[in-house]
C-alpha cells in the first residue's frame, strides 16, 4: 500500500505529460506538415497545446493533481488560464496570416466547415472568462458570482473545444486526439461531480448545526 502511495503520485503526472505529449508528438510527424508553412504550423500546434491546458484546467481546480496544495492550485489555474488565452490568439492569429478571408467566414460564423462555430465559441468563451478574471477584484464579483459565471462559461470552453478538435480531418493522429478528447470531457465531468458534492455536504452540515 505504501509503494502504491509513493509511485501514485509520479504516476499521475506522468499520465498527464503522456496525454498531452502524444497527440502533440503524432501531430509533430504528420505528413501533412509538409505543405504547411511555419506559420500555419504554429497556429496549429498553438491549438494542440490549448486543448491539454484544458484539460490541465480542471485537475487544478479539483486538486487530483499531486504535490499542489489547494492554494497553489488555484493560482496555477489562474495562470494557465492566461496562458491558455495566449495560446488560443497565437491560434487564430496565425491562422488569420496564412488566410485572412477564411478568419474573416468563422469569426463571424459564415464559415461552411462544420469545426469552425465550435471553435469560434470557444474562443469567446475563454477571452471573456480571461477578461472577468483579471478584473475580478476592480468589478467587486463575490466567489458565488463568479462561480455562477465562470462554471458555464467552463462548459462552453470545454464541449466548443472538444467539438471543434474532433471535427478537424489534419495533423493530429486520430486515436490520440480521440483520448486527449476523452480525457477533457471527463475531468471536467469529475471536477463539477465532486465539487457539487462537496458543496451538498456543507450545506447539510450547515443546516444541521442550524439553530432550531
Amino acid at each position: 500500500m505504501k509503494g502504491w502511495r509513493s509511485a501514485r503520485a509520479p504516476l499521475i503526472w506522468v499520465a498527464l505529460a503522456l496525454a498531452i505529449g502524444v497527440p502533440i508528438a503524432k501531430a509533430a510527424g504528420s505528413e501533412q506538415l509538409a505543405w504547411r508553412g511555419p506559420v500555419y504550423i504554429l497556429a496549429g500546434f498553438a491549438g494542440i497545446v490549448a486543448l491539454g491546458l484544458v484539460l490541465v484546467q480542471p485537475l487544478l481546480i479539483g486538486g487530483y493533481l499531486p504535490g499542489l496544495s489547494a492554494y497553489r492550485g488555484r493560482r496555477a489555474h489562474h495562470w494557465i488560464g492566461g496562458a491558455l488565452a495566449v495560446a488560443v490568439v497565437i491560434h487564430v492569429a496565425g491562422l488569420w496570416i496564412t488566410s485572412p478571408p477564411d478568419m474573416i467566414d468563422a469569426l463571424t460564423f459564415s464559415s461552411p466547415t462544420p469545426f469552425s462555430p465550435f471553435g469560434v465559441t470557444a474562443m469567446w468563451a475563454i477571452f471573456i472568462v480571461a477578461l472577468l478574471a483579471a478584473l475580478r477584484r476592480r468589478l467587486g464579483l463575490r466567489l458565488r458570482t463568479w462561480r455562477l459565471i465562470h462554471v458555464p462559461l467552463a462548459i462552453v470552453i470545454v464541449a466548443g473545444s472538444v467539438v471543434h478538435c474532433l471535427l478537424i480531418e489534419g495533423t493530429m493522429e486520430t486515436i490520440s486526439k480521440a483520448a486527449l478528447c476523452a480525457l477533457v470531457l471527463a475531468a471536467t465531468v469529475k471536477v463539477m461531480v465532486d465539487l457539487q458534492v462537496w458543496r451538498r455536504r456543507r450545506t447539510l452540515r450547515g443546516e444541521s448545526i442550524a439553530p432550531q
